[in-house]
């Protein structure tokens, strides 16, 4: 996880608000990747989950977007894609072949637990009170995510004990 050219201390809302959206729209590029590797490896239903994943940050980051336009309309924004780095986006590496529900569902976990330490991280550099108060927000709403997943999760038989490992070849000469 990366911030670049960020002051918390001095973030203003409008900031704040667009570091929010750029963080849902980040993990939504990444869940939408996902989805289409677990496609190509013929994983239908990782696929099928990671595309649940896109609509709740499609979701998430569209509220975002509706209150950042409601409070500052289309004033031009400060901060950049370029200023976050895997905030709550899973893994580059958290996609296999062959990936099951479980281990999707235990992806997602892992970015929705990376995302609520981002925003507890945050929380002592603020000195805006409005820009505490979203982050506490989002820090809670990063842990109604949590235990949405884990209630997913406890849904699912458990795995069949393979590793990805197991479907690996072997390197052959040529």
């Amino acid at each position: 996880m990366a911030i670049r050219g960020i002051d918390f201390a001095t973030l203003s809302l409008k900031d704040a608000l667009d570091l929010a959206i750029l963080i849902e729209d980040e993990a939504q590029e990444r869940y939408e990747d996902f989805a289409a590797q677990m496609d190509q490896h013929r994983t239908p239903d990782a696929a099928r989950f990671f595309r649940y994943m896109v609509e709740n940050e499609a979701k998430h980051g569209r509220e975002l977007a509706a209150r950042r336009l409601q409070l500052f309309g289309d004033a031009p924004r400060a901060v950049t894609p370029t200023m976050i780095f895997d905030v709550e986006a899973p893994d580059f590496d958290a996609a296999r072949a062959f990936m099951t529900p479980r281990k999707a569902m235990e992806a997602a976990l892992a970015s929705e637990v990376k995302a609520h330490a981002f925003f507890v991280a945050a929380l002592p550099a603020l000195t805006n009170v409005e820009v505490r108060a979203l982050f506490e927000e989002l820090r809670e709403e990063e842990l109604e995510h949590q235990h949405l997943v884990q209630i997913e999760l406890a849904k699912l038989p458990p795995d069949s004990g393979l590793s990805e490992e197991d479907f690996v070849d072997e390197p052959a000469p040529q």
